[in-house]
């Protein structure tokens, strides 16, 4: 299987899950916390998230790797690191064009993702006051 098509099976199997109901509305599954926990995961790293924050309000929608590496104090090869584990969790893509890669957030999964946190208007949860 070629990594454009293992990748892909990946998002499929992501899209499935994060399309599912809001957590205030009925439980995930075994296999849905599962996927949405790696997705999660990704983003939970805050270089990664700074990276996906980055990428997604650079000019245009997409960076490419030579705007990010400047930005941390960190190797070239760590970077590539973060970006590999956020374009297998799904959350961005990437180009190769000529040297350099240009990334792109996701913002179908990110949606997706932020549906299952958020309560449908009549599933408001009720605000506690301390």
């Amino acid at each position: 299987m070629s990594k454009q098509d293992a990748e892909g099976q990946v998002l499929a199997q992501l899209a499935e899950v994060v399309g599912c109901s809001p957590l205030a509305r009925e439980p995930l599954s075994a296999e849905q916390s599962s996927e949405l926990a790696r997705v999660f995961k990704a983003m939970g790293d805050p270089v990664r998230l700074r990276l996906l924050s980055l990428i997604a309000s650079h000019a245009g929608g997409e960076a490419c790797v030579c705007d990010l590496t400047d930005v941390f104090d960190l190797s070239g090869p760590t970077i590539s690191h973060h970006l590999k584990v956020l374009r297998e969790a799904g959350l961005i893509t990437g180009e190769r064009r000529g040297t350099w890669v240009y990334y792109r957030v996701r913002p179908e999964l990110l949606a997706q993702v932020a549906t299952v946190l958020e309560p449908a208007a009549s599933d408001a949860l009720p605000v506690v006051e301390a």
